[in-house]
């Protein structure tokens, strides 16, 4: 199947199964355009072998809010790579968001306790 995408979005939780999903095989299997957009965990991707892909333009770029180490050492290439557009963990925020979950925690509380 990766072979097929043009885009490659992870946002699954971190599992046995998960640990290391994207790997290699899979990266190599994508077409030279495609890009991944990682908002799942770090560890769902094999980093150096995404970092392999991204270097040799295997791959066409990538999106990553989530990294196998956080923060991101200051030295890892995906902050210097031109085909990488890095965040630090902040794809779930926007202005409101807090209120609103704020407010549905409040919500499930008050069911709860009734």
């Amino acid at each position: 199947m990766a072979g097929r995408a043009d885009w490659l979005v992870l946002a699954c939780p971190l599992s046995d199964r998960t640990r290391g999903l994207v790997n290699a095989r899979v990266l190599g299997a994508m077409a030279p355009h495609a890009r991944v957009i990682n908002v799942a965990r770090g560890e769902v991707i094999a980093e150096a072998d995404l970092i392999d892909a991204l270097r040799t333009n295997a791959l066409a770029g990538a999106f990553l809010d989530v990294f196998e180490h956080e923060p991101l050492d200051p030295a890892s290439p995906l902050w210097t790579l031109p085909n990488v557009i890095a965040t630090p963990h902040s794809a779930g925020h926007s202005d409101g968001n807090e209120a609103r979950v704020d407010r549905i925690f409040l919500d499930y509380l008050r069911d709860w306790r009734q």
